[in-house]
């Protein structure tokens, strides 16, 4: 039986007692008093049993729940560390990536301008080597030029020189 309900009963005989003539007393079964007693007695330690086995079962609850709440706690830990090293790492290949580029194109430029400056080198050494062949065209001619014109010089005044051919 319920001990709030044995208090009621408790209560309620009081309540309900004969009062004794001319005084503030009242008249109460003992027998009656000592069962409620009693049966208080007999409740009381299987309530108590029971309100401390409620107290462990929400302990025991609690506990579950904070290792429940530190288990996530630890795991939403590591996913944000590993989300946050593979953005680091993705950062990191970024700016290797982005330094490769740069090196790729500064070594471009770098080849580029050497091509350049040999090409150029190569193009004023056939530069000199055309003007002295040009030149050397050029001094042939006027020799052949300047002996064309001393074999015709040379054969306008000599004898059966119409038939003849120059000697070159």
């Amino acid at each position: 039986m319920d001990v709030l309900v044995l208090i009621d009963k408790l209560d309620d005989l009081v309540h309900n007692a004969k009062a004794v003539p001319l005084t503030d007393q009242v008249r109460i079964d003992r027998e009656e008093i000592y069962e409620i007693l009693d049966q208080m007695r007999a409740t009381i330690p299987e309530e108590i049993k029971q309100a401390r086995w409620i107290v462990k079962e929400r302990q025991e609850m609690l506990a579950e729940a904070k290792r429940e709440c530190d288990r996530l706690l630890g795991e939403a830990r590591e996913q944000a560390t590993r989300e946050a090293s593979q953005t680091e790492i993705v950062k990191l290949a970024e700016r290797q990536a982005q330094d490769i580029l740069e090196d790729a194109r500064r070594q471009a430029r770098e080849t580029r301008l050497e091509m350049e400056d040999w090409a150029d080198s190569i193009l004023s050494t056939l530069e000199v080597n055309l003007d002295k062949f040009l030149g050397a065209v050029k001094r042939g001619r006027e020799r052949l030029h300047e002996r064309s014109q001393e074999t015709v010089v040379a054969g306008v005044g000599a004898p059966g020189s119409d038939n003849e051919e120059p000697p070159y």
